[in-house]
């Protein structure tokens, strides 16, 4: 079964599709003047190495007051301009190349963030959803991996705390649908891949969002 590691390579092939692409956060690969554009355009950003699971080394910095907080695992620091913060990132990321993401603010329930694993396999030359579930971030965390100490939530258990009723039912639809139309297009790019897992957010205004595509999902 192939694997496919590198995320910035799977998000160009799933950008050439519009209906995907809006779903899609913007993207830049990091250095310091793409870290200085990120920046002037969005609240708060995401770093991430192009290769690696589990949530390590994901690099959660927010604009603030005189300067910039970085939350890292479980600590949060404070600098004060965006040399220093450049100076950072390099030492998390420790020459490995590293992605900056588009903040995308998710719902929560008790303040905890929350996202969506979708997860499809190949069985027998056809695609199946086989699972759609809800990853609640361990208090203190903005990382909802499970591995991390998040907690697995039934999807439709997950959106009833977070939207009205009658909107669960379109929300895993649109979910679904996406993950469909993005397994034809990488599939398509990367013949023998057989399992994918998607990583879907959906911000406070119900916006669904594509966080990170696994060929190898857990």
């Amino acid at each position: 079964m192939r694997n496919v590691a590198n995320k910035w390579s799977k998000f160009a092939v799933l950008m050439r599709h519009s209906g995907v692409a809006k779903h899609i956060p913007t993207m830049r690969v990091f250095n310091p003047a793409n870290l200085q554009w990120m920046l002037q355009r969005f609240s708060f950003i995401v770093a991430k190495p192009f290769v690696g699971t589990g949530g390590h080394r994901v690099v959660k910095i927010t604009k603030d007051a005189g300067g910039y907080v970085v939350q890292y695992y479980g600590s949060r620091t404070k600098v004060h301009s965006l040399s220093q913060l450049a100076a950072k990132i390099n030492r998390i990321r420790q020459g490995r190349r590293f992605m900056l993401q588009q903040g995308i603010s998710l719902t929560t329930i008790h303040s905890r963030p929350l996202d969506y694993r979708v997860k499809l396999v190949k069985v027998n030359r056809k695609w199946a959803i086989r699972a759609v579930v809800g990853r609640l971030a361990r208090p203190g965390l903005f990382v909802t991996n499970l591995c991390q100490g998040g907690t697995m939530l039934k999807g439709s258990n997950a959106l009833r705390q977070t939207f009205p009723k009658s909107l669960v039912k379109s929300k895993i639809a649109t979910m679904c649908g996406v993950a469909r139309t993005c397994t034809f297009l990488l599939e398509s790019h990367y013949p023998g891949i057989g399992a994918l897992g998607y990583d879907f957010g959906i911000d406070r205004q119900g916006r669904v969002w594509i966080l990170e595509v696994n060929t190898r999902p857990h």
